[in-house]
């Protein structure tokens, strides 16, 4: 059979169509390869986003007060950023140091002793007796069940090590995304505008309406939920330390991720009123208690001082986020991925009511961050 003769017309559009998927195949190639170079730093650069939107206003107020200079206001909240990093994470590595090594002298010298195992113990469904006679056991004899079950404990001890690397991972990644906010906030105007030129390339008219409403929605999760965690968990280990809870540092870093997913830090601080009350003075005991409940009601009066004006994100939406977020990502996840989905649902309901959910927003497009500080 002849091969077809395709009019000069049809050839002319097989060409170009054939060259525009060399094209494309090209830039997508390159953009892959792209992203995958910079993947690593994906999330300490949105963090850093993250953090200079939701400082901004403050940054500009001291800005200000520092005779105009954002530079300096910017180095001076890396400083502090990175001190309140630093500090309690030094002193979450020296309780566990010093605790690793009271255990290791103690197993060297034959001190170390484990109580009996109580009678409730063996109460507990399906792990009950099991755990009870090997505690019973660790009581007798503890040297002898350490080396009966060396496999199982060299595993714990693995995974352990493995999560102290990890924490030290974020820790890196938490100060590299403080010091690329500080950058950011030098350069917040430019940065805005170029946000706002590609936010029109892509949405058109409501380009501009769509980085407003990002805006919000950031310093919104970032101040109401991500703030109060924060604040809730230093309030919370101020006390445990105070009342004499052992590992402090490490019980208030469960109620930072306890307080980011919605949950009350109650859950933490009741069984530490109970520690407290069953070793400490009554007096210290009852303060510790009404000052836990206090902490762990400072939500309902906080929200209402720290979370952005016209933006209602529901509760499911963060949850959703900060615990996929640190399934996928670890302890930085936790935060970044809250307030991402946070901003892709906002985003998702303006898109899909066809820029009516932008009407309160526009006329806000235009104020200048520094009237809004």
């Amino acid at each position: 059979m002849a091969s077809p003769v395709y009019p000069e017309a049809d050839r002319r559009f097989i060409q170009l169509s054939v060259e525009a998927a060399i094209r494309i195949g090209l830039l997508a190639l390159l953009t892959l390869w792209a992203l995958n170079i910079v993947r690593p730093f994906i999330e300490p650069v949105l963090w850093g986003i993250i953090i200079a939107v939701a400082v901004m206003p403050i940054h500009a107020k001291v800005a200000k007060r520092l005779g105009g200079r954002p530079k300096l206001a910017a180095t001076l909240f890396a400083l502090l950023a990175l001190a309140a990093l630093i500090i309690p994470t030094v002193q979450f590595f020296g309780d566990v140091v010093s605790e690793g090594r009271a255990l290791a002298q103690g197993l060297e010298s034959g001190t170390l002793q484990v109580p009996p195992a109580p009678d409730k113990v063996r109460g507990w469904p399906v792990i009950g007796d099991p755990l009870a006679d090997v505690w019973t056991a660790a009581s007798q004899d503890l040297e002898g069940t350490l080396k009966k079950y060396q496999s199982q404990v060299a595993a714990v001890g693995s995974r352990l090590a493995g999560a102290l690397g990890g924490l030290t991972m974020t820790v890196l990644q938490f100060v590299i995304s403080f010091i690329i906010a500080a950058v950011f906030l030098v350069s917040a105007s430019s940065g805005k505008d170029a946000a706002t030129q590609f936010a029109t390339k892509v949405a058109g008219q409501n380009g501009a309406a769509f980085v407003r409403l990002s805006e919000l929605t950031i310093r919104s999760v970032a101040q109401g939920v991500l703030g109060i965690a924060v604040i809730q968990a230093l309030l919370s280990g101020l006390g445990l330390a105070v009342a004499g809870v052992p590992g402090a540092s490490l019980w208030a870093m469960v109620v930072l991720f306890l307080a980011i997913m919605q949950l009350p830090p109650i859950l933490v601080l009741g069984p530490a009123m109970v520690y407290v009350f069953g070793n400490a003075g009554t007096t210290t005991a009852v303060i510790f208690m009404i000052y836990g409940i206090i902490v762990s009601g400072s939500d309902a009066i906080l929200k209402p001082m720290l979370l952005g004006r016209g933006v209602d994100v529901p509760m499911l939406v963060i949850l959703v986020g900060a615990i996929g977020g640190m399934m996928m990502s670890g302890i930085i996840g936790l935060f970044v991925g809250a307030v991402v989905l946070a901003l892709f649902y906002q985003l998702l309901v303006a898109w899909i009511g066809d820029g009516e959910n932008l009407e309160g927003f526009e006329a806000t497009v235009e104020a200048p961050v520094a009237e809004e500080s």
